[in-house]
C-alpha cells in the first residue's frame, strides 16, 4: 500500500526495526463478488441477489460480501454464495471459481472505501437457490441474461467482464459439452455456443471446425436422434478426451470479446 496523495509520508512514522503506524494508512476493506452463470432452457442465465438491506436495498446485485480478517478471497466468495443464495455447501465446494480481476475505484461502494475481488464461474445443473436469501440479499434467483437490468454498485461492469471470459473460455475448452446430453448431436453443441457468445453461427463451418478438432468429440456408432422436419436423422456425438480446443475455436470476427 502506498501513502501517496494524502499528504503524510508513512516513512516517517517507520523505525529502524520495520514497524509502522497503522493510522498513517486510509483504512478500508475488501470484498469479493461473484458471477455465476449457467444454461437453462437455451437461455444464458446468471445467479442474482436482491438486496435486503441499503445501500442499494431492493435492488439486484451479484452475490458477495466482505472478506473477514482470517480468510482467503476465495473462501469468503465460497461462503458468501452458500450464505445469499442457500445452494448446498458440497454445490458451492464442487463450484470451479475463476479469479476475474480485482475493482478498485475509490467510489464504487458509498459506504467505505472498498476493493473487490471479482470471481466467475460458467457451470451445468445448477439447482434453484433458496426463495429466501441469507446475509444481505432478500432472496435469490437465476435471471436469463438478457433480462437483466440496471445491478448495485458496479456489477454491471464486473457482470459485463465475466460475460466476455466465460464466452473466451468456450473458444479455448471443452467446456461447451458439459451443458448438452450425454450423447448430443452437433446442432445442440452448436445451440451452447450461440447462446452464450449470443450470436449466430454458420452450421456446415461449426461442423467443420468441430470436427477437425482432436479429441473434442467422438461419434457415437451407429447412433442418430430425429431433429425435426423431414431430413435424415443426426448423428449423435459424445465428449473426446480433450480438455483444451487445439486450434480454439474462435468467435466470429467482429464479436465483442
Amino acid at each position: 500500500m502506498s501513502g501517496a496523495g494524502d499528504g503524510h509520508d508513512p516513512s516517517a512514522s517507520s523505525d529502524p526495526s520495520g514497524s509502522y503506524d497503522p493510522s498513517a494508512f486510509v483504512p478500508f476493506a475488501v470484498t469479493v463478488d461473484l458471477a455465476v452463470f449457467t444454461v437453462r432452457g437455451g437461455a444464458l442465465h446468471v445467479l442474482l441477489i436482491r438486496r435486503g438491506q441499503e445501500p442499494y436495498r431492493g435492488a439486484w446485485a451479484l452475490p458477495g460480501g466482505f472478506v473477514t480478517p482470517r480468510e482467503s478471497a476465495e473462501t469468503a466468495a465460497r461462503r458468501e454464495l452458500a450464505e445469499e443464495t442457500g445452494l448446498a455447501d458440497d454445490v458451492v465446494a464442487a463450484l470451479h471459481l475463476e479469479q476475474l480481476r480485482t475493482y478498485s475505484e475509490p467510489d464504487r461502494d458509498p459506504r467505505m472505501r472498498v476493493v473487490s475481488v471479482a470471481f466467475t464461474a460458467l457451470v451445468p445443473d445448477m439447482p434453484e437457490p433458496a426463495a429466501e436469501g441469507g446475509g444481505d440479499a432478500a432472496h435469490a434467483r437465476w435471471m436469463p441474461s438478457a433480462e437483466v437490468g440496471a445491478l448495485a454498485f458496479d456489477h454491471a461492469a464486473i457482470l459485463a467482464d465475466a460475460r466476455s471470459r466465460i464466452g473466451a473460455k468456450l473458444e479455448y475448452t471443452c467446456l461447451a459439452t458439459a451443458f448438452c446430453p450425454p450423447e448430443f448431436t452437433l446442432g445442440e453443441l452448436q445451440a451452447v455456443y450461440e447462446t452464450v457468445w449470443d450470436t449466430t453461427l454458420d452450421r456446415p463451418n461449426f461442423r467443420r471446425k468441430v470436427l477437425a478438432t482432436p479429441g473434442f468429440v467422438e461419434a457415437v456408432p451407429g447412433a442418430a436422434r430425429l431433429t425435426g422436419g423431414r431430413g435424415k436423422p443426426a448423428a449423435l456425438y459424445r465428449a473426446g478426451p480433450a480438455t483444451t480446443l487445439h486450434p480454439p475455436l474462435l468467435r466470429p470476427e467482429g464479436h465483442p470479446r
